[in-house]
């Protein structure tokens, strides 16, 4: 079963680009997957939601996502997103985020990445 991380910009696609990520997820895996987020993205969410905007819209629902997904939350020591997913991610693990150094790097690394094409879907490379 390949484990998926989901990132903080890729939680905050259904507010932003009102597309279901679960749907697309649904879409392109082939196997049978869990859906896991860190402690710190959930950290970082919740200081979001206390700003004012868009972002605090966005943070908002995507808090609200991974209770109702009852998405599993890794806790982890290292406060650094990025670093920490790019340590963890390995042949069975994929990782969905929008953030193009980071994908830069997992594609370095043979990670597969699912990110946001075109601002309609969601596509893995």
């Amino acid at each position: 079963m390949k484990r998926i991380i989901l990132d903080t910009n890729f939680l905050t696609i259904p507010y932003q680009f009102n597309i279901d990520i679960f749907e697309e997820i649904d879409r392109i895996m082939e196997e049978k997957y869990e859906l896991v987020t860190l402690d710190s993205i959930v950290e970082e969410l919740k200081n979001l939601k206390k700003t004012k905007g868009k972002k605090a819209a966005a943070a908002k629902v995507a808090l609200s996502l991974i209770k109702e997904k009852n998405i599993k939350i890794i806790n982890t020591e290292d406060k650094n997103v990025d670093i920490t997913i790019h340590r963890m991610a390995d042949k069975n693990t994929i990782v969905a985020t929008n953030d193009k150094d980071l994908r830069e790097r997992l594609k370095n690394k043979n990670v597969k990445v699912l990110y946001l094409r075109s601002r309609k879907h969601i596509v893995m490379s």
